[in-house]
């Protein structure tokens, strides 16, 4: 079976729908009604070969939590329910991506057991998404995908290249995590289950 899934979220601040096909070339159809979310989401996907297409419409009046919070969500649920159909998967994924100066290390298993470890301190300035929904997002995609997820940016000046290059980094950790490996028998664990 091709490891797809498509995941909608309805609730009274969001309603989200969301399609991933792990195996894809990195095409993405992307309208969350937030554009700095949409460029990341992009760059996710074509960074990780995942074809993604998100549709939200959420209370963006109030502030951009909720939808940002509910995209994560659902792209979390979106990889746990493709790899319930993946067999012999790799679960590790690391990688290290530079923009311009800032550095970003993603570290991922797809262990299901969710946990964030999130450092990363993000420079004095403004930018089109609020610095602190960048955390709240990767801990829905950790928490609702059973993946523990380590993201480190030991230094960056920029905050739109510090965000940028945990989104490409994350792209490139979760196709490696998400790759057959020919050698594998079972679940990608000594105890034969996740």
């Amino acid at each position: 079976m091709t490891p797809r899934s498509r995941v909608h979220r309805q609730t009274k601040e969001t309603d989200v729908e969301l399609e991933l096909e792990l195996d894809g070339r990195g095409e993405a159809a992307i309208a969350t009604g937030i554009p700095f979310l949409d460029h990341m989401l992009h760059l996710f996907a074509a960074h990780g070969y995942f074809d993604l297409k998100v549709a939200a419409a959420g209370d963006l009046e109030v502030d951009q939590h909720h939808t940002v919070e509910d995209v994560g969500i659902c792209l979390g649920q979106a990889f746990r329910e493709a790899l319930q159909v993946r067999k012999g998967f790799r679960r590790f994924g690391e990688a290290q991506v530079p923009m311009d100066e800032a550095l970003a290390r993603v570290v991922v298993d797809l262990s299901n057991r969710p946990y964030l470890h999130f450092d990363v301190k993000f420079p004095p300035g403004t930018a089109a998404l609020d610095p602190q929904l960048v955390k709240e997002f990767w801990r829905a995609v950790s928490v609702h995908g059973g993946m523990t997820l380590h993201i480190q940016v030991p230094y960056g000046e920029n905050t739109h290249h510090v965000i940028e290059a945990v989104f490409k980094a994350a792209g490139r950790a979760l196709d490696r995590a998400t790759q057959i490996e020919p050698r594998a028998q079972g679940a990608p664990s000594t105890k034969g289950v996740l």
